[in-house]
Order: structure tokens, then C-alpha cells, then sequence
């Protein structure tokens, strides 16, 4: 794998373009209130160069730990190119207008999905969620816009580390660290 000076464009080499239509699934790790890691699957909204975008809902679990601690880890995994990218940073909400730019690239699932889905729905036992999801669906043919609870987070690197497996060989790691002066320092790692 070779290892270009500025991690970012290798990300952007590895991951999927807002054009491509692929919105890769994501591990998100966060740290919970009470300490421990916190890691749950999202959506990789994009990445725009310089930042990886998800998006959740104001109330979720991970808003309020990245409240307390804006710091989180996103894994990629592409198993199918034996590529895994872990990307650790700072998180800062994005503007209204990425979020509801973000809003409106998703599927109708999604949007009516994070219409719906509160832990008031959750407790609801299924036949009742269904029923719920389907009045809202036949009451709400039009466009959707972003409910008040939608929100969008980006996450700016200060480590990356690319994985490259090799089936003929032994797999590699390159290991990029922010230096305070906001170069990239690299390491080699074995795979």
C-alpha cells in the first residue's frame, strides 16, 4: 500500500463518493456516560475532504455522550477489498443546512424512520409500531422535511489507520497521528 503524505486523500481514495449512491454502514464509538466505550452502527453520511458526516437523533444515546465528550471513533470496514479504516477525532454538530441536505439524500425509510423512531415507539409491541408506521406513511405522502430532533454530526480526524489484507502476503497498517502544528506523522505498523 503505498503512503501518501496527507491521510485524507487516502480516504478519499477508499471511500465512497456522495455520486456513487453507497452509503457505507459504519461503527461509531463514543464514551458513554458512565465511562465505558460505546460503539453502535450508523450510516456514513460523507465525507467532504476533510471530515466523515453521520447523523442521529437529539435524543439518541450518542448525542448526549458526544454532549458530555465530543471525541468519537468511526470504523469502516470493506471486507470485500480487505480494507478496514478507523478514524478517531473531535465532533462538532453541522450547520442546519448539511443536516437537511443529509435529511433529504436519505431514503423515505430512513426519513420516516427518523420520524418514528423514540423510545416511546421502541416499548410499543410490534403489531402497534407497524401500525403507527402505516398511519404515518398514508398521512404523510409529501416531502419530508427534517424532523426538530435531527441532527448532524462531523468528525475531524486527529489519528487515522488505514488496513490493507493481503491474501498473498502479510497484511499492512499505516498509522497517521496529527502533530500539534497540524501536519500528519506516519508509522508503519505491522498487519
Amino acid at each position: 500500500m503505498t503512503a501518501p503524505a496527507d491521510p485524507l486523500a487516502l480516504a478519499a481514495d477508499w471511500l465512497p463518493t456522495p455520486e456513487s449512491g453507497l452509503t457505507p454502514t459504519v461503527t461509531l464509538s463514543t464514551v458513554g456516560l458512565d465511562g465505558y466505550p460505546s460503539a453502535r452502527t450508523v450510516l456514513l453520511s460523507r465525507f467532504d475532504g476533510e471530515r466523515l458526516h453521520f447523523h442521529t437523533d437529539t435524543r439518541s444515546r450518542k448525542a448526549a455522550e458526544l454532549a458530555a465528550d465530543p471525541r468519537a471513533t468511526v470504523t469502516v470496514l470493506q471486507p470485500e477489498v480487505a480494507r478496514q479504516l478507523v478514524v478517531t477525532g473531535d465532533v462538532r454538530r453541522v450547520t442546519d443546512e448539511e443536516a437537511r441536505v443529509a435529511f433529504a439524500a436519505r431514503t423515505r425509510y430512513l426519513q420516516v424512520l427518523a420520524w418514528l423512531n423514540d423510545h416511546e415507539l421502541a416499548a410499543e409491541p410490534t403489531t402497534r409500531r407497524r401500525e403507527r408506521w402505516a398511519a404515518f406513511v398514508q398521512e404523510r405522502d409529501d416531502a419530508l422535511e427534517p424532523p426538530d430532533t435531527w441532527v448532524g454530526y462531523a468528525i475531524t480526524p486527529v489519528r487515522m489507520l488505514f488496513w490493507q489484507g493481503d491474501v498473498d502476503g502479510p497484511s499492512n497498517r499505516l498509522a497517521y497521528e496529527r502533530t500539534a502544528d497540524g501536519a500528519w506523522a506516519l508509522e508503519h505498523w505491522p498487519g
